[in-house]
C-alpha cells in the first residue's frame, strides 16, 4: 500500500507537476511581473529560463521540507547548505520560530538572487547570507553552472580544482571555517542539497563544535552519485538514530534526526 501511495505521491503527481511547469511556464514569463508568488507562498523574481526557478513556482518540490519547516513548533535555525534561490530559507521564514537562517550558495549569480529574494520576503534581518561552499578544504574550486538547471552545480568529482568549459570559480570552507558561522544556542535543522557531495559535507559538519546543536538533516541522496548507507553510517557514528525516506527511485530525500 505504501508502495503505491509512493508511486502516486512521487511518480504520478510530481511529473504533472513538471508537466505544469512545462507548459505554463512562458504564459507566466510573458507577463513581465517583478516578482512571483510560488505555490509555497513566497515571491521570487523571475528567472524563467531556469528548470530550478520553475520547479519553485510550481510547487514540483512537493510538500515534505517545507511541511516539516512550517510545522515546528519550538525555536530553531534553519541551516540551507545549497541554498540556491532561496526556496526553503523562504519558507522557514515563515514559521514565526525560526529565529535565524544560515544560508550558503557559492556561485556568484544564484547567490544574487538568494538575496533579492529574501529581501524580497523582507526576512534580511535574520538571514545570513554566505557566497560559500562548504567542503573538506578551504580554497578556490571551479564549478559547473548549467543557466538553464541552476541547481545541477556541482563539486561532486571536481575537488582538484581543474577548470572545465563554462566554470564558475567559487570559495569554499571546511569545518574551522565553518564552526563560527554556525554559533549560537538554539538547536538546528539542517537542509544539504549539494549534488553529490553530501556526505563531504555532514562529515565537515561533524568536526564542527556547533554540531552538537544538529536536532536533524534533511538531505538529497541520487543513488547514481552517492552511497545512502555511506551517508547512513556517518549520521548514525554521529548520534542520529532515525531515517526517514521520502521519495522513490535512485533519487529522493532522507530526514535524520537524533531520536
Amino acid at each position: 500500500m505504501a508502495s503505491l501511495a509512493d508511486f502516486w505521491r512521487y511518480g504520478v503527481v510530481k511529473t504533472a507537476r513538471k508537466l505544469k511547469a512545462a507548459a505554463l511556464s512562458p504564459v507566466y514569463a510573458g507577463r513581465g511581473e517583478a516578482a512571483v508568488r510560488s505555490a509555497y507562498g513566497v515571491l521570487m523574481v523571475p528567472n524563467w529560463q531556469d528548470t530550478t526557478f520553475r520547479y519553485c513556482i510550481f510547487g514540483t518540490y512537493g510538500r515534505d521540507l517545507s511541511d516539516l519547516l512550517l510545522r515546528r513548533r519550538d525555536d530553531f535555525v534553519f541551516v540551507d547548505i545549497g541554498a540556491n534561490q532561496g526556496l526553503y530559507s523562504l519558507i522557514a521564514a515563515q514559521n514565526p520560530h525560526c529565529r535565524q537562517i544560515i544560508a550558503f550558495e557559492p556561485v556568484p549569480t544564484t547567490h544574487a538572487r538568494l538575496a533579492a529574494n529574501v529581501a524580497l520576503n523582507g526576512g534580511a534581518a535574520r538571514t545570513a547570507l554566505h557566497l560559500l561552499a562548504i567542503a573538506d578544504s578551504v580554497g578556490e574550486v571551479t564549478i559547473n553552472v548549467a543557466a538553464d538547471h541552476t541547481g545541477t552545480a556541482t563539486l561532486a568529482g571536481r575537488e582538484g580544482g581543474k577548470a572545465a568549459s563554462g566554470g564558475v570559480t567559487i570559495h569554499t570552507i571546511d569545518a574551522p571555517v565553518l564552526d563560527p558561522l554556525l554559533a549560537g544556542e538554539l538547536p538546528m535543522f539542517v537542509k544539504i542539497d549539494v549534488e553529490g557531495l553530501e556526505a563531504v559535507v555532514i562529515a565537515e559538519l561533524a568536526k564542527t563544535a556547533n554540531f552538537a546543536r544538529v536536532e536533524a538533516i534533511f538531505y538529497e541522496v541520487d543513488d547514481r552519485w552517492a552511497s545512502a548507507a555511506e551517508i547512513e553510517a556517518l549520521l548514525r557514528g554521529a548520534g542520529f538514530t532515525c531515517f526517514t525516506k521520502y521519495g522513490r527511485g535512485h533519487h529522493y530525500d532522507v530526514l535524520a534526526s537524533r531520536s
